[in-house]
């Protein structure tokens, strides 16, 4: 059976993180591109966004991935950040409509989880477990990547190898899915059934 593309987004305004791998079924993954999209930090929000908007946009363009997965935002003490990250995260899902292609978020700790086995791992294990992964001398460099990577491991892994992929009956690290990943199945078979009834 063939790879799944996944295309993982670390969202940002100043750097934002952008990985694509092919899992197969087995889990194996190799990457195909990593890279951070970066915008001037003393530019107009709107601009920055726009900026962001056009990496990610040549990002899908260029790799045609099946899926696209996103961290999710999450509650920090820096408000500008959450901000920053929020905005960048909705460019990325927009865009994945745009292209046609289903969207998922997945929290830090799912993500951490799925990649060490622990939620509550820091980033050079992930980093690390990133590169022993994809069979790489070091993690992919720099931070804002390496997690764009994981993020997309994560999300097929889960079990979001996206339609048809015969991915969708992977577990997590815990053996389970969460709430919002078993809401995307059903709405995805869902969106199967609609299209057949045509």
């Amino acid at each position: 059976m063939a790879s799944t593309r996944v295309i993982g987004i670390d969202p940002g305004l100043t750097r934002c993180g952008v990985g694509v791998v092919d899992v197969a079924p087995d889990r194996t993954a190799t990457l195909v591109h990593v890279g951070v999209v970066r915008s001037a930090v003393d530019a107009p929000v709107a601009e920055r966004l726009r900026a962001i908007g056009a990496g990610i946009r040549s990002a899908l363009e260029t790799y045609d991935p099946a899926v696209l997965a996103v961290e999710r935002v999450f509650a920090q003490h820096n408000l500008q950040t959450v901000m920053g990250t929020a905005q960048a995260s909705g460019v990325a899902l927009m865009l994945a409509a745009e292209h046609g292609i289903p969207a998922a978020m997945h929290t830090p700790s799912e993500v951490k989880a799925a990649i060490t086995g622990y939620g509550n791992a820091d980033k050079a294990q992930v980093q690390h477990m990133v590169a022993r992964v994809l069979r790489l001398d070091e993690p992919p460099k720099p931070a804002d990547a390496a997690d764009a990577v994981a993020i997309a491991l994560c999300h097929a892994w889960r079990g979001g190898g996206g339609p048809g992929t015969g991915m969708g009956g992977a577990a997590s690290a815990d053996g389970a899915t969460t709430p919002a990943q078993r809401a995307w199945v059903e709405a995805e078979k869902r969106a199967r059934r609609a299209g057949a009834r045509r």
